[in-house]
């Protein structure tokens, strides 16, 4: 699993009511997609492509335990880079198939709009642009199958614990 993407850049403390504002829980979630970051980066939707990837800085994530990571991922985002993932946060990534990583100085090391590499199996991060490589903390052999299933759901549904048949029911699709 080798994740390249186009970089947006996010700040300290993005909390999940930025992501999941609570005027969407209800709705559709392409609906609810499309409100993601609409209080701090209007018009940001639009321009997410599948494959991008979030560098933030400390504490992304913190908040309630609202199933953001789900709309982002829902978006294309592929993954976050993080100098810190709050923890309840960084549980919900990996449910939902998002890798999230902590890399310490991560705002310092890339620019909006810079292309990214990710290697989740060596905790490897290259910064494209400038041929710059980091080294997070290597990702866990499971956690990395959960990701690459495409989230919990969809790796029991892969080794054949959970039918898809009721979960897509269960999701009104």
């Amino acid at each position: 699993m080798l994740i390249k993407g186009r970089v947006w850049k996010f700040g300290d403390n993005i909390d999940t009511d930025l992501m999941m504002p609570q005027d969407t829980f209800r709705l559709p979630m392409k609906e609810r997609a499309n409100a993601v970051f609409r209080v701090n980066r209007p018009g940001w939707v639009k321009k997410v492509k599948r494959g991008d990837v979030l560098v933030a800085g400390k504490n992304f994530g913190v908040g309630s335990s609202r199933p953001a990571a789900r709309s982002l991922k829902f978006l294309g985002i592929e993954a976050i880079i993080a100098e810190s993932v709050n923890s309840l946060f960084f549980r919900n990534c990996i449910n939902y198939g998002l890798l999230a990583l902590n890399l310490p100085c991560a705002l310092n090391y890339f620019q909006e709009g810079d292309l990214v590499e990710i290697d989740p199996h060596g905790g490897t991060i290259k910064n494209m642009n400038t041929e710059s490589s980091f080294n997070a903390e290597p990702f866990p052999e499971m956690l990395i199958r959960i990701v690459e299933a495409g989230g919990m759901i969809e790796l029991l549904q892969k080794e054949g614990y959970l039918a898809s048949e009721a979960y897509e029911k269960e999701q009104g699709r």
